[in-house]
């Protein structure tokens, strides 16, 4: 068993997949002049859900120097409320003043405009690809959570959005925090390093009971209850491959090196969650991705039921033994522990964010991004057609979730309804055409 913290250490510095690159990049030397006491970085808010304000409770924790200024959400209450708590927990960092909430599906462009240095977007992932995207293009560094898109027209405008930062040095990192958490940055050393050999196959599993299902109040509109529950709703947050297994095929593909696979086959449904709370996702997917040259297999499972077995982890079998991911170890022809702190990732990459401001440098996800996200949507779209599909098939696709985020105006009329029965329509697979 070698050292896990110089072996870290050196692997952090050896590897651009340990969490995110930074890179040297000319970022104005008096925006972050932290040395001499007197700048801040300001951050504004773009969804006030639990993981926006969470992230901004992360970013907030990182040092004084960093202040909230601004915050928006499609519901005027939910910004207010988010509002009040950063106050309470933060009052040295709070310098929001009433004109900078901002609600409605337009708020976006009050915290874009904002005097804040950051954005964080946590709203829909719907509208993940384009405000990263108008934000970058206003010299604002972004941090956008998973998943970064949904669908081919969001990957285009996601790849549109890396190029904006590159060539405005600006950092972007994605909400994939396994990669900031030191016992997988460990394990990924060991098979790099070749201790399970080559890799052959791959379990992935995130089975868990329902979240985010917030119930339908009486009296509230259609469209403000698809918005309220919008992990439920396929045009605003994708399903739960993108939602949840986004994680899983991310860390994968930083234990195959950057590999893609070349096609992907699945299946899918919807089993026991057919209540109106739940909209129109399905309940359980299972797929298949297929590398090149058959050199590796991927077996992605995730499911949201009650009653059922729960699992969130990764099997990784290799020619010379076998990794097993939330145990950080390795079993095979040289075992393997990590013996040192496990982290969960969330606080850690608010620090290297917020760490890399401070110094002038840039922060980013550029070398994994897209194909993360692709990488869902592929596994997501496999099993609701029930289709062998390509990676060149989705990329080149028109697949898009209607309406596109321009078309979102308030009072529009959402693009699913439910029947008489109070059910909504989901794909069949076999029968449901997508481009």
């Amino acid at each position: 068993m070698k050292n896990n913290k110089s072996t870290r250490r050196g692997f952090l510095k050896k590897s651009v997949f340990a969490g995110a690159a930074v890179t040297a990049a000319g970022l104005s030397v008096a925006q972050f002049a932290h040395a001499q006491g007197n700048s801040v970085i300001k951050i504004g808010l773009i969804g006030c859900g639990g993981r926006g304000t969470g992230a901004v409770r992360e970013a907030l924790q990182t040092g004084k120097d960093v202040n909230i200024v601004a915050v928006g959400d499609y519901f005027k209450s939910q910004a207010e409320k988010a509002a009040e708590g950063f106050q309470k927990k933060f009052p040295d960092q709070y310098k929001i003043t009433k004109d900078q909430i901002f609600d409605g599906f337009d708020n976006y462009k009050g915290v874009i405009a904002s005097d804040a240095d950051v954005i964080l977007i946590a709203c829909a992932a719907k509208f993940h690809p384009l405000y990263s995207k108008l934000a970058l293009e206003a010299g604002k560094h972004v941090f956008t959570e998973k998943p970064n898109a949904i669908d081919a027209s969001g990957i285009h405008v996601l790849e549109e959005a890396v190029a904006i930062a590159k060539r405005k040095n600006l950092s972007f990192l994605a909400g994939l925090q396994s990669r900031f958490c030191p016992q997988n940055q460990a394990l990924v050393e060991q098979i790099h390093n070749g201790v399970i050999g080559d890799v052959k196959m791959i379990q992935s599993t995130f089975l868990r009971v329902p979240y985010g299902v917030r119930g339908i109040p009486e009296g509230m509109s259609e469209l403000d209850v698809q918005v309220r529950n919008q992990y439920k709703f396929r045009w605003l947050a994708g399903d739960d491959f993108t939602q949840s297994l986004v994680h899983n095929v991310d860390r994968m593909t930083w234990v195959l090196g950057g590999k893609i696979p070349t096609s992907a086959f699945g299946m899918g449904g919807r089993a026991s969650m057919l209540e109106r709370k739940f909209g129109d996702t399905f309940d359980h997917h299972a797929t298949t991705f297929i590398y090149p040259n058959e050199e590796c297999r991927l077996f992605a499972f995730c499911r949201t039921a009650t009653g059922c077995y729960n699992s969130y982890d990764d099997l990784i079998v290799g020619t010379k033994g076998v990794a097993y991911w939330n145990d950080s170890r390795i079993v095979g022809e040289k075992n393997w522990q990590f013996n040192g702190r496990k982290l969960g990732g969330h606080a850690e990459e608010q620090a290297a964010l917020f760490k890399a401001l401070r110094e002038g440098k840039r922060l980013e996800s550029d070398a994994f991004v897209v194909n993360s996200s692709l990488m869902a949507i592929l596994g997501q779209v496999a099993s609701y057609t029930g289709k062998l599909i390509t990676w060149k098939e989705l990329y080149d696709s028109n697949f898009v979730f209607k309406p596109t985020p321009e078309e979102c105006v308030a009072g529009m009329e959402p693009p699913v309804k439910p029947d008489a029965n109070g059910l909504y329509p989901v794909p069949i697979p076999g029968q449901t055409k997508w481009w």
